[in-house]
């Protein structure tokens, strides 16, 4: 191909007396190909000839560091791996302007916006993981020291220089590993200043950094080993203690958290164990956990020591799935658990159970808040809410003697009366949640095997209470508690009964109504199908008959209807999943809904709506390279994967003419078939529309066009309409519309006058 380069510069809007003499003569060159002249231009146009600034800067004798630092493309330079820049930076006297920078507090007098702008790159520079100031940094003992001597200033730090040190360290540590390591072995004072700045939570990831990041294995256990010599673990528990600063406590129980799932996930990727991780067993160990729980409750109880022990306590108790997905992995698993929990742990928090109770009695005082439902006198506050955390992770463990000393206790009942007072706080309903349960599963489990051996590494506890006799489950139970002494049943039923009342008086539902309904459904699923189903049946027997006649009458009426209510919309959405039979009799048989099923489903249908459409709307596909009407049929195969639900008499004339509909099939094309200009403006009436393209029929009768006989009905010379697809047609997902509108409902009224049903 050929182009007149005077009409390509005319095209492109590039008037030729800006093109330069050199460049013309290129251009005006007989039988310049085309891409020839567009990267000329090109290139003239946006300057890519150009040196950089940079380079210039560097043949300047004289030039200083800050001159180059003041170009805006010096990192890129940088890491574009600028020869030049690259020897010039890793002067001497340059490293050391850069370590400089990045330790030393910048005068006071600059601009705050400009303050830090020459620390910030100086660090960018040194992190910018080129080999040649890698090797530089950390080959040079004397910038190592100057690094280092950071970390011997008095606290605070400068926060965001302290971010500049520990990324620059960290960066070391993975490049340089083994001199930066060996040169922080030497230093004795090292984690007892790193430990000095954990109020600073660069420090913290400095630590991390050594744990996470040193590699080969060897190496890596190496480093463990010296930590652990240096006591790390131990120090940072004793940083928990009730009197230490609470920006010190809570960058010790982050550091902590992040270790124990660090050591976990490594020691789990590791195909090869050589030996256990030493910081992860002094963690695990039964006198570490004694010293953190000793640390929260000795002296005054803050919110905050309470708030950061119980996240490490959470964190060794820690499953892989937290939450709502632990709830379903709860009903789904029963009492089998995808992970042990180490009973030294176990065995260290069951002595202080009883101060975790005083804390749901007496929690540290907290000032009125205002809430969007009006002032709450007496918060709820983060420590009784992970209290209530800390307890439903016990109750998952199965530990006999952990769960019935959790009864003796009464914690639960505390439980449940935070559940019934705090009606607007979800976080702690899960929590109740997952606790009843638990309790309901352990019933079901704790007489056919000894959760100690099942759950756990070391010996089982030995229990306070009767174990029951194998072969009889249920004797002295967990669950007796909770339906006697906690009343559990009652107070469901007293709770629904006066959320009844209000909403009947024009008051809003209660906050706490939709995990209600769960726990409800959690006993009768227990009762109809549980492996303690006898049991609980026998404890719903001894309630009291005014009782018990109360709760069969929720459970056959009251809880039967909210669950359907609460399903309805989800089924009207999953229409490939039936989870609900359309009989009577099924629907006796199983009034409750599965809560896996449901979420498979709806987890199924958000999978259908992407990829109906997937290919169509991402990016480019074979369709728009393609005659349309090879793929004409495309936007209508999905017809049959609509269903349409309508209440209506099955010998209606609405539902004859509905199911005459449904047995219309579409036909394909026919390729012989002459083809006509559908843009073409004639008359065109509805048996016409049947003979010529009989594969629209039932599309069309379900966009309500045609009458009983298929002849339009118009004025005179009028225009038959177009008929337009609507999105279920068109392979469109109706999750854009309103989920509260029926829109099935439409095909009965729209062939309400319809009398017989149109022939292929």
């Amino acid at each position: 191909m050929q182009i007149n380069a005077r009409s390509f510069c005319a095209v492109c809007i590039l008037p030729l007396k800006y093109i330069s003499p050199s460049l013309s003569s290129l251009l005006f060159r007989p039988g310049l190909p085309a891409a020839a002249a567009t990267a000329a231009i090109m290139f003239w146009k946006f300057d890519l000839n150009n040196t950089s600034h940079i380079d210039q800067l560097l043949d300047r004798e004289g030039v200083t560091l800050r001159e180059l630092m003041e170009e805006e493309d010096v990192l890129q330079e940088c890491k574009a791996q600028n020869r030049k820049l690259l020897l010039f930076l890793s002067k001497d006297h340059c490293m050391l302007e850069l370590v400089t920078l990045i330790t030393e507090e910048p005068p006071s007098d600059l601009e705050e916006k400009t303050r830090f702008k020459f620390p910030n790159i100086a660090c960018e520079l040194l992190t910018s993981d080129v080999a040649l100031i890698n090797d530089k940094l950390g080959g040079d003992e004397s910038l190592l020291e100057k690094l280092y001597h950071f970390l011997e200033q008095e606290p605070p730090l400068n926060p965001l220089l302290a971010s500049f040190f520990s990324k620059t360290i960290g960066n070391l540590i993975a490049r340089k590993t083994d001199q930066v390591i060996s040169f922080l072995r030497k230093k004795h004072n090292f984690i007892s200043l790193v430990l000095n700045h954990i109020d600073a939570s660069a420090m913290m990831d400095l630590l991390l950094r050594l744990i996470s990041c040193v590699e080969p294995a060897p190496l890596r256990m190496e480093v463990l080993n010296w930590l652990n010599e240096e006591r790390l673990i131990q120090r940072l528990t004793e940083l928990m203690h009730t009197g230490r600063d609470e920006e010190r406590q809570s960058n010790a129980s982050q550091t902590l958290c992040d270790i124990i799932r660090l050591s976990r996930d490594q020691a789990n990727q590791l195909s090869e164990v050589t030996e256990p991780d030493p910081l992860l067993a002094v963690l695990e160990s039964q006198e570490n956990v004694a010293e953190l729980l000793k640390n929260m409750f000795e002296g005054e109880r803050t919110e905050a020591s309470v708030v950061n022990g119980t996240e490490v306590l959470l964190t060794l108790l820690e499953s892989r799935r937290s939450g709502l997905e632990g709830l379903m992995d709860l009903y789904s698993q029963g009492c089998e658990r995808s992970y042990t929990v180490n009973s030294s742990i176990l065995r260290a928090i069951e002595p202080h159970l009883k101060d975790f109770q005083q804390l749901l009695l007496n929690p540290p005082m907290r000032s009125a808040i205002l809430t969007t439902v009006g002032v709450l006198e007496q918060p709820l506050g983060s420590a009784r809410l992970h209290v209530a955390r800390l307890v439903a992770s016990l109750l998952q463990t199965y530990d006999l003697s952990i769960c019935q000393e959790i009864c003796r206790l009464n914690t639960m009942d505390l439980l449940l009366d935070l559940f019934f007072k705090y009606t607007w706080n979800n976080f702690l309903h899960l929590q109740v949640e997952l606790c009843v349960a638990s309790i309901l599963n352990h019933s079901a489990h704790a007489d056919l095997q000894n959760p100690g051996l099942q759950n756990h590494e070391e010996r089982p506890a030995t229990g306070t209470g009767n174990q029951a006799e194998e072969g009889t489950p249920g004797q002295n139970s967990t669950s007796d508690p909770l339906f006697q002494h906690c009343r559990l049943v009652q107070r469901i039923l007293d709770a629904w009964e006066e959320n009844d009342k209000i909403q009947a008086e024009g008051g809003r539902r209660r906050g706490n109504m939709g995990h209600l309904t769960r726990i409800a459904n959690t006993v009768v699923q227990n009762l109809e199908k549980g492996l303690a189903h006898s049991q609980i049946n026998d404890l719903i027997k001894e309630l009291p008959e005014d009782c018990r006649g109360r709760w069969e009458s929720f459970v056959g009426d009251t809880l039967r209807e909210t669950n359907r209510r609460n399903t309805v919309d989800l089924v009207r959405k999953v229409s490939t999943h039936n989870l609900h039979s359309s009989s009577e009799d099924d629907d006796m048989e199983s009034p409750f809904p599965n809560d896996l099923s449901i979420q498979q489903a709806f987890s199924d249908y958000q999978i259908q709506q992407m990829t109906a459409n997937f290919v169509d709307q991402f990016g480019f596909n074979d369709e728009e390279f393609s005659e349309h009407d090879e793929n004409i049929n495309a936007a209508f195969d999905r017809i049959a994967e609509i269903n349409f639900n309508i209440d209506a008499d099955d010998h209606s004339a609405n539902s004859a003419a509905f199911e005459a509909c449904c047995k219309e099939r579409i036909q394909q094309f026919d390729d012989c078939e002459e083809e006509e200009d559908i843009w073409d403006e004639k008359e065109i009436n509805y048996a016409t529309q049947i003979k010529s393209r009989s594969r629209y029929s039932t599309w069309m009768i379900s966009a309500g066009s045609g009458s009983a006989t298929g002849a339009w009905e118009g004025s005179p010379g009028q225009k038959a309409p177009l008929v337009a697809s609507d999105s279920s047609s068109s392979g469109g997902s109706d999750s854009e519309e309103d989920p509260g509108e029926n829109k099935t409902e439409s095909s009965p009224k729209t062939l309400a006058n319809q009398t017989t049903a149109p022939s292929r």
